[in-house]
């Protein structure tokens, strides 16, 4: 048989099996061939956001699609409300020929501002509320911005950009009175896209643009987290970044309850998981651990028994603070890997949690990871590091202002180093540009923040190379703590644990570490505060 055939067949497997992961999730249904046909058509045209909401407000109507702190709205009233915000953008001249930023946290106006650019046809770029005015200036300059929706509180943080650059509202009494004509729109001749930025606050984030034309790119998460037609979500990570917004699209398409919880506030996380009797939330690790630190009576106040599913992403998940959650959530911890640039790589579900704490598990249906060396060689064996590459249909094209990713064999690097263990599931040993060098030996960050979870005392962990004249570099770890410990009991604990040239010679204590808005360890935030605590040289 040749190339090609064996190539048809084994993409017609891998299409068959993701039609049977949608079916199973309820996203589609075999057995009304004409409903998928048009949720198909809907996802095609307008994209994954607004044709989500345009079929699930055909198939629940009813059904309550956002909860924010300003109330509700169900799927006929979010579907309405963006047609007549689409049509009063496409009467000021805004169609499939402009790029939208939008600057707003997760509240209404983000989310109808998705919806509604995406039914005019444009592009859309999702800006991060942690932006300074410069920042926002550069990316939009880049991006080749043409409007611009903010918040209220941005307002300031806005006017450094241009006058032509059209400031737009998704509130105003047009579009009000537009929602009970109800005209069609008409059909965009292409559909808009979307930019999602890489991470970071410092220096201009590059730009991913992503078009997500096939119905059955939802089976990449289905397959392995059972999010489930009509369940309600809890969103604690932003919605402008990566793993917020791909469960926020998988949620429209399933007709599911959208809690957006805004600004992050632990207490109110936990109330907001009891009271809507969530099945899932969706956040970053160091969430995570703040909902932990709330503490046992707090925790044991609320009934969470309805929470079926913790996805956890963006950052990397201490194999501590994994085992302290299934103690108290039960076995329902989701761990993603992926980027920005390659989408989904791999997960982890509870039992590859429970069986290799720290892994971020196995790629699903669809999707492909290896990993290679230096010399572009494929790395194979059990415990042997090498550079992530993932193979994802939805990976993106190349950054919009120019470059791309490493590519071998058809599959794309994420710059990051991992390895897989002898059943498969994939562990990632830290970014290959962390790897600090101290007196010729290699150690990655993470090995050692991971173990500094496990102690008692400490409450959050970071690890950084600074430059060394004896050693080159040494390692500095910045610690929280959350009981009684000094610098000479956190050397011991490592120097028991690792080998002696993993143990840091600095230790920091701090009130809490630089974090970048999506959860990250901010590695300059890092080196800053090194510098603030080096003493003066004589």
């Amino acid at each position: 048989m040749g190339v090609y055939p064996k190539k048809l067949i084994r993409t017609s497997s891998v299409a068959a099996q993701q039609i049977r992961v949608l079916q199973r999730a309820g996203m589609i249904d075999l057995r009304r061939p004409v409903r998928t046909a048009r949720s198909a058509r809907a996802v095609r045209t307008v994209g994954p956001i607004a044709g989500g909401v345009r079929t699930s407000a055909r198939l629940c109507p009813d059904r309550v699609a956002l909860v924010t702190s300003d109330g509700s709205l169900t799927y006929r009233e979010l579907d309405r409300h963006t047609d007549a915000v689409a049509g009063m953008w496409l009467e000021q001249g805004i169609g499939p020929d402009d790029t939208l930023a939008v600057l707003c946290r997760d509240n209404p106006r983000l989310v109808q501002t998705m919806v509604a650019a995406a039914k005019v046809g444009a592009r859309l770029v999702l800006m991060n509320t942690g932006f300074s005015a410069t920042q926002l200036l550069d990316v939009a300059e880049r991006e080749g911005a043409t409007a611009v929706i903010a918040d209220p509180e941005f307002a300031e943080t806005i006017a450094i950009m241009p006058a032509k650059i059209v400031r737009l509202d998704t509130a105003a009494d047009a579009a009000d009175a537009l929602v009970t004509e109800h005209k069609a729109l008409p059909v965009p001749k292409s559909q808009g896209g979307f930019v999602l930025l890489t991470g970071g606050t410092t220096g201009t984030p590059k730009g991913a643009p992503r078009r997500v034309q096939s119905p059955l790119a939802g089976a990449q998460f289905l397959d392995r987290v059972p999010l489930r037609r009509g369940q309600t979500l809890v969103l604690c990570a932003p919605l402008f970044h990566g793993t917020a917004l791909s469960q926020f699209i998988l949620a429209l398409n399933l007709g599911s309850t959208i809690v957006l919880h805004g600004r992050f506030d632990a207490a109110r996380a936990l109330q907001q998981i009891g009271h809507h009797r969530a099945d899932a939330v969706v956040l970053v690790p160091t969430m995570l651990r703040r909902i932990l630190d709330l503490g046992p009576e707090a925790l044991a106040a609320v009934d969470t028994s309805s929470l079926r599913i913790v996805f956890t992403a963006g950052a990397a998940l201490p194999s501590a603070l994994g085992d302290r959650a299934i103690e108290v959530f039960g076995p329902v911890i989701y761990n993603f890997y992926g980027c920005t640039e390659t989408g989904t790589a791999t997960i982890a579900t509870p039992e590859d949690w429970q069986a290799a704490p720290g892994t971020v598990g196995k790629p699903p249906v669809g999707i492909s990871v290896a990993l290679y060396d230096s010399d572009g060689n494929a790395v194979t064996a059990p415990g042997a590091v090498g550079t992530v590459y993932v193979g994802n249909s939805i990976a993106f094209a190349g950054y919009s202002g120019g470059g791309n990713k490493n590519i071998l064999d058809g599959l794309m690097s994420t710059g990051d180093l991992g390895h897989f263990d002898c059943e498969g599931r994939l562990f990632i040993d830290g970014r290959d540009d962390d790897m600090i060098v101290s007196g010729g030996e290699n150690v990655f960050p993470g090995e050692v923040e991971d173990l500094l979870y496990t102690h008692p005392a400490v409450t959050e962990a970071a690890v950084t190379g600074v430059p060394d004249d004896e050693f080159g570099q040494r390692l500095a770890a910045f610690v929280v703590a959350g009981g009684d410990i000094d610098d000479t009991e956190v050397r011991a604990f490592v120097k028991t644990n690792l080998a002696r040239f993993k143990v840091p010679r600095d230790v920091i204590f701090v009130d809490e570490l630089p974090r970048t808005p999506t959860g990250k360890i901010d590695r300059r935030g890092l080196a800053r505060l090194q510098n603030a605590h080096e003493p003066p040289r004589t």
